[in-house]
């Protein structure tokens, strides 16, 4: 007979707590797209703002929304002590939203309710009460966001629970813990919350974790295992300080490892699953912030093996190094290039880019003889695909000459501008040949780099159309060897209109001959990936 699986419920904040993230301001079309992709997934919750407190968050609320799936969730505060519900002026603009699910927020802390609040506990209890009681009477589902709960319950427990018990009883349907600082260890959360369940059902109980010791994920999974039955979080694990917990790890985890898989169903399947590592990329697109590689599921690393023995091992079980299959998340397996890499790392790099070729072909063996020879001059490759990919096909011959470049020089002008500002401009000339054309053109920008880019690209012939929407998003500079003649290694990230990425390199004592190498290879690569044909190699 098979185990009945209790349900849990996925809550995303990324919306509304992921907006508290430096750096990070959601436009309404933003929190449409993102809300959007976030129903597609499948997540049950979609808290998408806080109404009244400014004019994106009113306006999305303000918009129709077609969830499939999810319930459209508004945010606020419990009414104010001293105030009825028709006389708060914040908690009608709430109740006006027209969102199917209203979260509020409460202390449970007797400190914070007594310094933050500056309001007696009996009054903060019945603050609670009438706040769910008016959202049940609307006919919305009502949840509460306990703030402070786990320092709260250290502190004073009996309060503590006291407000969980006071928002259960007046109708909410769902009483969240929150580790509002995120000080709190997985031993603690499971101890508490096991606590809780004794007075409140775990059907009826959230976790809401902060990641301010790494352990956002391992809470909420922990919170799990003693009895709740809704997990909240934002994609990515975006959020204030050190962010919340990430549904791109715990979504994964709830679905593909036993201990959970077995024992819990959540309202995302196999099929949707599979998207996931899109959707995590989608936000990073939208915020223009580079993915971080390293990301549990759905990073560029996560699947990534760098030494020849662990390339060669995984090759013949993945599960050796993989502790699931990369396509279930959507992302894919990659052997790096690099100078520990073996032959299996160059034959799989080399497949993955269908790029045909016999295993014991002479080719092989020159190309990852080169391949080590670049890295121990200072070349990387495993962080610079683009660049891999042009060195294997010209070793194979199969990159057209496009182009050949004839000289470039750049000078650097500090002068006063018109109107009396100390300014530095940057003036490039480069010097190129195309289809037996010599052509030079003249590039300015605020850094050498800038310049020399605006010149090489201003004009490549009938190459032309193919770099228009060329663009590059990102330069980084390395010095590899002290002293005067030191090396240096840039790396350069490129973007074209399809909003893929592409990583180049350069390596040179001189810092503008290496960012021109890694410059010159984008457009290359540019030109290869989109079916620009030349004269063959000889």
């Amino acid at each position: 007979m098979d185990q009945v699986k209790e349900r849990i419920y996925l809550f995303d904040t990324t919306l509304r707590d992921g907006a508290q993230t430096q750096g990070v301001e959601f436009s309404l079309d933003d929190k449409l797209l993102i809300a959007s992709a976030l129903d597609g997934l499948g997540v049950d919750y979609i808290e998408g703002g806080y109404p009244g407190a400014n004019p994106t968050d009113s306006a999305y609320f303000e918009t129709q929304h077609d969830f499939k799936m999810a319930k459209n969730t508004a945010f606020g505060m419990t009414k104010r002590v001293g105030r009825s519900i028709s006389n708060d002026a914040g908690f009608q603009a709430i109740l006006n939203a027209g969102s199917e699910a209203i979260c509020l927020v409460a202390k449970t802390s007797d400190y914070h309710v007594r310094v933050a609040l500056g309001v007696e506990k009996e009054e903060n209890l019945s603050s609670i009460k009438e706040s769910v009681e008016a959202i049940v009477a609307e006919g919305r589902e009502a949840l509460i966001d306990c703030e402070h709960f786990f320092d709260g319950y250290k502190s004073n427990a009996d309060y503590a629970l006291a407000c969980v018990r006071t928002a259960y009883e007046a109708g909410a349907r769902w009483v969240v813990l929150c580790d509002t600082n995120g000080g709190t260890l997985p031993h603690e959360i499971t101890d508490i919350v096991r606590k809780v369940t004794e007075m409140v059902p775990g059907d009826h109980l959230g976790i809401h974790a902060h990641n301010d010791t790494e352990n956002a994920v391992a809470n909420s999974l922990a919170a799990i295992r003693a009895g709740v039955r809704q997990v909240q979080g934002t994609l990515n694990g975006l959020g204030e300080r050190c962010g919340n917990a990430n549904l791109t790890s715990i979504i994964p985890t709830l679905l593909l490892k036993p201990d959970f898989a077995n024992c819990y169903e959540i309202g995302i399947g196999a099929e949707h699953l599979s998207s996931i590592t899109h959707v995590s990329r989608l936000l990073d697109e939208v915020l223009n912030r580079a993915p971080d590689q390293s990301r549990p599921y759905v990073g560029a690393s996560a699947f990534a093996h760098k030494g020849g023995i662990h390339a060669s091992a995984v090759q013949k079980d993945p599960s050796t190094y993989e502790h699931i299959d990369p396509a279930l998340v959507g992302n894919s397996r990659k052997l790096l290039v690099s100078g520990q890499a073996g032959k299996s790392n160059i034959l799989a790099e080399l497949k993955r880019l269908n790029i045909d070729v016999d295993p014991d072909d002479d080719r092989v063996d020159a190309l990852l003889k080169e391949v080590k020879q670049r890295s121990s001059a200072g070349y990387v490759y495993d962080g610079a695909d683009a660049s891999f990919e042009l060195l294997a096909r010209r070793q194979l011959g199969e990159v057209p000459r496009y182009f050949a470049v004839d000289s470039f020089r750049v000078m650097v002008e500090r002068r006063y501008n018109s109107s009396g500002e100390l300014i530095s401009v940057s003036e490039a000339t480069v010097k190129v040949t195309v289809d037996g054309e010599t052509l030079a053109h003249v590039g300015e920008g605020n850094g050498p780099v800038h310049a020399l880019d605006q010149a090489l690209r201003k004009d490549l012939g009938s190459y032309q159309p193919f770099i228009e929407d060329l663009e590059l998003v990102d330069y980084k500079v390395r010095i590899l060897t002290g002293g005067t003649d030191a090396i240096t290694r840039v790396l350069i990230e490129s973007a074209d209109a399809s909003n893929k990425r592409w990583y180049t390199v350069g390596v040179s004592s001189n810092i503008v001959d290496a960012s021109f190498e890694a410059l010159v290879d984008s457009i290359n690569y540019k030109l290869l990936r989109d079916g620009a044909t030349g004269p063959k190699v000889t």
